[in-house]
Order: C-alpha cells, then structure tokens, then sequence
C-alpha cells in the first residue's frame, strides 16, 4: 500500500485552517432528509493513528442498510497531515479518509463518521467537513459529548435528549441500547437531526456503537498494523 504524502496546498498551521473551516462552513446543508432509513448503502468511516511514525490509516466499510452486510470496503494509510489541534482534528484525517472513499467500488450511499458534525465549537466537525467536499449526506456518531452539556435520556433503547450549546441544539445524546451509556449523534452535512438519530438506531441492532463504526474501526487498525509492519521492514 502506498504512504500518501499530505495534499498540496492543504492547511500548515491553525490560522490556514481556520480559515478554510470559515469558508467551507457556510455550504453546510442542515435541511435535507438524506436517505430514507434503512435503504440503499450506508458507509462507516474511521481512522487509526501511529504518532511515533507519524502516519494515520482511514477505512470506509460499505453496508446494504437494510440487512447491515457488507458490500464493499476500503482502506487508505498516510502521512498525518496537521498537528494535533482540538477542534482541528479533521484535517489531520480528510486526506486518508477521502482517499479510502475514492478507493471503493461501489458509491457509498450517506456515510456516517466515527466523530461530530455541528457538535462542535465552530458547528463544522468532521462530519460537516467531509460532506461538504463530497457533497454526500454524512453524519457524526461519537463516543462522547465533547464539550457540550446534556440531561441524561430514558433508560429504553431509543430515548433521546438535546445535545447542547448554551440554549443551542447541537445534536443528541441517544440511547442504543437499554441501560447503556448513550451515543452522541449531530448532522453533518445533507442529513436532519432527527433523520440522524433515525439512521444511528437503524445501525445499532445489538450493540452501543453503529455497526459502521464498529467494521470501520477493526479495518482501519488493521491497516494500520500493516503499514507499521511495513515502515519497520522497510527502516
């Protein structure tokens, strides 16, 4: 598999990247439905970092969304491409996670992120990011609140509760499963709120985590595995 070096003209600092975040921010999509639940393609993505050798692998996993099979899959290793910067981490992952998308064979329907979409301080997280330089429906599915506030939803799988910013819904704290600690949904990009949450419980038939991200994180450290094994050799 080949090192990808990090794109010309791509962000070196946190001004460059502010910026960018600025402009692209406002061709966000909040007012589209996005594919109605549970059909056509549904496509995980995630990454995996290795900081001693600077590189980060992304994987993109493709599901018939109606019986959650797999149906196409991809993986791309590269260069971390920005420093870590909190609330800037999209552009450490963009350029290996739009390569994997680009490696799949098949299109990859609406794409949810293992990360935020309008939950987020500039309301331009990973989610809103991608789906604005593809122009697909994409949404965030995290493992925790970030720096929003949130009352805790009902027990049953399915309960919800406001993700927020002050008086401002930035997404959802949803309940996957019965008493488990809940998931925390925002729209990207092409993709309701509530089609979100609609689309996150469509993914989590049997565990806390979408099924997306679940096949999306195993692949890419695997890749990610292989590509170290790779540096070593080669070293």
């Amino acid at each position: 598999m080949t090192i990808l070096e990090t794109p010309a003209g791509w962000p070196a600092d946190e001004t460059e990247a502010l910026a960018v975040q600025d402009e692209l921010r406002a061709r966000v999509v909040l007012d589209e439905p996005g594919p109605p639940v549970g059909t056509g393609l549904v496509t995980g993505v995630d990454v995996a970092y290795d900081d001693e050798r600077d590189l980060v692998a992304a994987a993109a996993v493709v599901l018939d969304a109606r019986t959650l099979d797999v149906v196409d899959r991809a993986t791309a290793v590269g260069r971390v491409s920005f420093p870590y910067v909190p609330g800037l981490l999209a552009f450490r992952e963009l350029p290996a996670v739009l390569a994997a998308l680009d490696a799949l064979s098949t299109g990859p329907g609406l794409v949810v992120c293992d990360g935020y979409g309008q939950a987020h301080p500039r309301r331009f997280g990973l989610a809103s990011h991608l789906g604005v330089l593809t122009g697909l429906p994409v949404l965030g599915v995290a493992k925790n609140p970030f720096t929003f506030t949130y009352e805790q939803p009902g027990p049953a799988r399915g309960a919800t509760s406001a993700l927020t910013a002050g008086t401002e819904e930035v997404g959802r704290a949803v309940r996957t499963r019965d008493g488990v600690k809940p998931v925390f949904v925002s729209a990207g990009h092409r993709v309701t709120l509530d089609d979100a949450c609609a689309h996150t419980l469509a993914l989590t038939p049997r565990y806390r985590l979408p099924e997306t991200t679940r096949h999306a994180d195993a692949l890419c450290r695997r890749a990610l595995r292989e590509a170290t094994v790779r540096e070593g050799s080669a070293a």
